[in-house]
């Protein structure tokens, strides 16, 4: 680990994070921006199964939000990730996602992850790909939403990555 990866740290998020979380998914370039207000819901309600990365002043720098799926609670739907600008290339988003799925394992159980992808966000790609591989889990992917299925426009089909079994979780 780095020095400035030992600067920060990654935490629950506080409803004093929403806005936070929400500059950082608008800055992002590649999120669909959500209002604020559900930002600020996602850190109250959500706070379990999210999490947010804090620099040394404590100025959030990246966050994962995500939920367990209400018919499969032994998966995590990672809704959104983003990372500041300054901090990308670091392996920030790695250690967030890797820090929140560890947690999740301990205090709730966690079988498997899920996300959804727009085809050539190869960030992301890469991210979930390489989670995958770091705990020797499969990926599977499927259009969960066709393009048709967004009333707002064109919008790319989300492409879902499921990814399981998780065996080799750890904080």
């Amino acid at each position: 680990m780095t020095a400035a990866q030992a600067d920060l740290h990654i935490d629950r998020p506080a409803v004093t994070d929403g806005a936070a979380v929400w500059r950082l998914a608008k800055e992002s370039g590649t999120l669909d921006l959500n209002s604020s207000y559900s930002y600020l819901l996602w850190c109250r309600d959500f706070a379990a199964t999210s999490a947010v990365a804090r620099a040394d002043d404590g100025a959030a720098v990246g966050f994962i939000t995500g939920y367990l799926r209400p018919d499969r609670p032994g998966t995590l739907l990672v809704w959104q990730v983003a990372v500041d600008a300054a901090y990308r290339g670091r392996g920030l988003a790695a250690r967030l996602l890797d820090g929140l799925t560890a947690r999740v394992a301990a205090e709730q159980g966690l079988t498997s992850v899920e996300t959804t992808i727009t085809p050539g966000n190869t960030p992301s790609e890469r991210l979930f790909t390489s989670y995958a591989a770091r705990h020797g889990a499969r990926v599977e992917r499927a259009v969960l939403f066709d393009t048709g299925l967004f009333p707002d426009g064109p919008h790319d089909p989300e492409v879902l990555y499921c990814i399981g079994p998780l065996t080799h979780l750890s904080q």
